[in-house]
This record gives C-alpha cells, structure tokens and sequence, in this order.
C-alpha cells in the first residue's frame, strides 16, 4: 500500500526549513489554517493570499497554499460572508485548503528575501545588513557591485530585474559612481540607518515615507522600489524548497497573484 503524505508533514518540513521561531514579535507566519492529517495533494505558492489565489488552488487541486505575507495577521472578529476575509476562509474550509505563511523568518536569514535579492543583482561579499545576537540571522543584506558602477545605469538594471515601470528616489546624480549597495525587501525604512551606518552608496527598499527621503543626508541614495517587487522572489524561494523534498507532487507558483499595487 502507497505510503500517504499528510499535510502535516509538509508543514513539518515547513517549520524545518523555515523556522517560524525566527520571526518577528509581531509577525504570524508558520500554519495559519488547515487539517494536519489531510493527504497532500500538492502546493500553490503565491506573495499574498487573495480570491483569485484561492480559486486558482482549486482548479489545480493544490490542497496547500504558502504565501509569504500571512493572511491572518491582526486577528479575524467574524467569519461570514459579509467580508472578502470572511469568505476566502469559507473557501477554504468549504474545499479542503490548508495555509502556511513565511514571513519574517524568511527575510531574517541570509539566503531569504533580501539574501535571493542580492544575489540576482550579483553582489558580493554579503553580509546581514541589521544583525542579532544570532550569527547571520537579521534583516537586509548589504555587499558590492564587482566594479564602480553609476547610479542611474544600476538602478536601470533595477528595474529591469524587478519589473518595475518606476522608481522613487532620493536626489542624485545619475554619475554617481557607486559600489556598496544595501538592500532589504519589503519595508525596510526602520535600516536606513543601518544602511548608512554600513558605508553603503546606496539602499534599496520599500515602503518609504515622504520624509524618510530626507533620511539620507545626501551621503547615500534612497530607493523605493516597491513591496511586492522587491519581495517576489520569497515565492522561488519556497516553491524550490517545497519540490526539493516533495518532488513526486505539484508545486506551482501563482499566476493569478500579482502587485495590489498599480502604476498608471
């Protein structure tokens, strides 16, 4: 007899690999709904949990999602059908869907969010950029370009790497040449500091505030490139993860879920 995967299990190997302990105070990643002793059919992986994520699952039959941001943050009062959160939980009961979240804990390890991030801008010498009493364990990486590049002609390959129509940026000169780049996915204002603490010429983030352009002084370029751009590759991240263990089930990444932002 065929030896059955069960949902938990996967999850096991979730919180293996993911490690839900290194998360944020605030955060709620790890196993957020779902039926331990389920069989696994397969994962969907997707930045966010929406409706059309949901409804994509279902014509796959994937009974596992694994988002990044977790869908159950601040606490749910109600559960009807009387709000979009309400009703994707209904759904998902309703057709056996289990949920799991990576959240922070993926982008405090070096190899997470900001780790993949670094390495598709081909930076060298990395090292965590915001730092705990763990070794190699915080937020943001900071490492170099291998030559003395200038700013407008990296922040370019940027936007080609990320997608992105448009940047927000602190003033700078286009020739700036620059060669020590931090960066950490998703809202990183609270590391400017850290960024330029770390001599960096240049960080890279999300999320910015008017002011925190400011932040800067001039002695470092500022750049908002977007939350979910600068956090998409968290879905290659676990989708690699998952089928490396999982090979003889579907995972797939989402092809419905994109930014909920949109540039016009």
């Amino acid at each position: 007899m065929e030896r059955r995967t069960t949902i938990g299990e996967v999850v096991a190997y979730l919180d293996a690999t993911f490690r839900p302990e290194l998360q944020e105070d605030y955060d709620n990643a790890g196993f957020l709904l779902g039926d331990s002793v389920a069989k696994y059919t397969g994962a969907l992986v997707a930045l966010d949990l929406t409706p059309a994520v949901i409804d994509e699952a279902i014509g796959l039959g994937a009974n596992l999602i694994v988002t990044h941001h977790p869908f159950i943050f601040s606490g749910l009062k109600r559960i009807t059908d009387r709000s979009e959160s309400g009703r994707m939980v209904m759904a998902l009961v309703r057709n056996g869907i289990s949920v799991y979240a990576a959240h922070t804990n993926l982008d405090n390890v070096p190899w997470g969010v900001s780790g993949v991030l670094a390495q598709k801008l081909k930076l060298m010498n990395c090292r965590v950029l915001k730092g705990t009493q763990v070794n190699d364990i915080g937020a943001g990486i900071v490492g170099e370009l291998t030559r003395v590049t200038k700013a407008g002609y990296f922040l370019l390959r940027v936007k080609r790497l990320l997608k992105q129509p448009t940047l927000r940026t602190s003033p700078f000169d286009p020739k700036k040449r620059i060669q020590r780049v931090a960066l950490c996915g998703g809202s990183g204002a609270p590391f400017i500091g850290d960024a330029m603490a770390a001599d960096a010429d240049i960080y890279i983030t999300a999320d910015l505030k008017y002011h925190d352009f400011q932040r800067g002084e001039g002695r470092i370029i500022l750049v908002d490139a977007g939350h979910y751009e600068t956090e998409q590759f968290a879905k290659e991240i676990i989708s690699h993860a998952i089928s490396e263990k999982f090979s003889n089930f579907a995972c797939r990444i989402s092809e419905s879920q994109t930014s909920l932002v949109r540039y016009i």
